[in-house]
């Protein structure tokens, strides 16, 4: 009888790791869902010039909207200070600096509810023990580099308000991009790993060609993000806006004018969208033939990986159209947000495929 009692014991204990670690999971897949909509709201705020309007960092004041007209004009004064107003919205009055500033203000305030819906589901599972201490600490690194996200969001916002500048320093803006997509792809990844040991996975056998071709489309990917952040940072998509040659040519009049050489890749406009647009024909070629050898061959057509590598493919294939679209529509600011968000979605299916070929690592609960 006491063993029959151990054992309902041990099954009871059991079964309730499992459901803690499913529930992690999610709480994890719904941080990288709300990383998702802060990627796109950056997009829209980028594009739509609204990034500039608020000149204060306050993390915590800065909450609330204003909340009377003096506020409002405060505000709107700070605005009149920089380059930015005098040069490209001088007299819009402040029913237009109201129109960019809620943008701004959404996009900031989302970031603080991601702090918010990180922080306090941490310390709720680290209290119940439904973390290990491996996961804890992980996940208490990525808090740390979210924090560290919003620091580097206000050193960027604040490269626009130099004399002669209307925008943010490409550089600033890159290494923000970068930063989240780092933040996402680590808590994306720590989600996928917790979720299946929660279901008892082991991964999918695959031959180590494939996990090492997955891996090189995931830093293909990653490159040719980078290359479109400078893209975006220089507003490179709103010249050249023919496909696939660049005013006639294969590659541009004026692609290395620069010197050195490689200043052309991060500040010429002719050779940082050449570079994109060859980065990205590339690495969606590399893809779609790393996609095609997986679901060729047998053993894998029917594994629980071929969903995966169809989803990449067919992703990959999306986000190329939606590419050149943006680029013969001068980057519509619909467009221009769908093209950067998709980009994510994409990495997110290069990281579900690559973990589906992973082998599994140590236990994070």
């Amino acid at each position: 009888m006491p063993f029959d009692v151990d054992q309902t014991k041990f099954g009871h204990a059991a079964l309730r790791a499992q459901r803690d670690r499913r529930a992690v999971a999610l709480w994890l897949f719904g941080l990288c869902a709300m990383i998702l909509v802060m990627v796109t709201l950056g997009g829209a705020t980028r594009l739509t010039g609204s990034g500039l309007s608020i000149m204060e960092w306050a993390p915590l004041r800065g909450t609330l909207p204003p909340l009377s007209d003096a506020e409002w004009q405060r505000l709107y004064a700070l605005y009149q200070q920089i380059p930015q107003y005098a040069l490209i919205n001088h007299g819009f009055g402040i029913d237009g600096f109201k129109g960019i500033f809620w943008l701004e203000w959404a996009h900031r305030l989302w970031g603080r509810l991601m702090g918010v819906a990180f922080f306090l589901p941490l310390v709720w599972f680290a209290w119940r023990g439904a973390i290990g201490r491996t996961l804890a600490v992980r996940l208490c690194g990525l808090l740390a580099l979210g924090g560290l996200q919003g620091a580097v969001g206000w050193f960027m916002v604040a490269s626009g308000f130099a004399a002669n500048t209307t925008a943010v320093s490409p550089y600033r803006l890159v290494i923000h991009l970068c930063l989240a997509l780092t933040l996402y792809a680590a808590i994306l990844w720590t989600a996928l790993s917790v979720w299946r040991e929660a279901n008892g996975g082991i991964g999918t056998p695959v031959p180590a060609r494939l996990r090492t071709a997955l891996r090189g489309v995931c830093a293909a990917l990653a490159l040719t993000i980078i290359a479109g952040g400078f893209v975006a940072g220089l507003k490179a998509g709103l010249t050249y806006n023919t496909f696939p040659l660049m005013d006639g040519r294969l590659v541009p009049d004026g692609y290395g004018t620069l010197t050195p050489l490689l200043r052309n890749w991060t500040e010429n406009v002719a050779a940082v969208q050449f570079n994109h647009r060859l980065l990205a024909t590339v690495t969606g070629l590399f893809t779609l033939a790393v996609v095609g050898w997986g679901l060729t061959r047998g053993g894998l057509r029917r594994a629980p990986i071929a969903p995966a590598l169809a989803g990449l493919g067919a992703a990959v294939m999306a986000q190329y159209m939606l590419g050149v679209a943006t680029l013969l529509w001068v980057v519509p600011v619909g467009l221009g947000t769908l093209h950067q968000t998709m980009a994510v979605l994409v990495l997110t299916a290069a990281l579900v495929a690559l973990h589906n070929a992973a082998k599994p690592r140590m236990r994070h609960t």
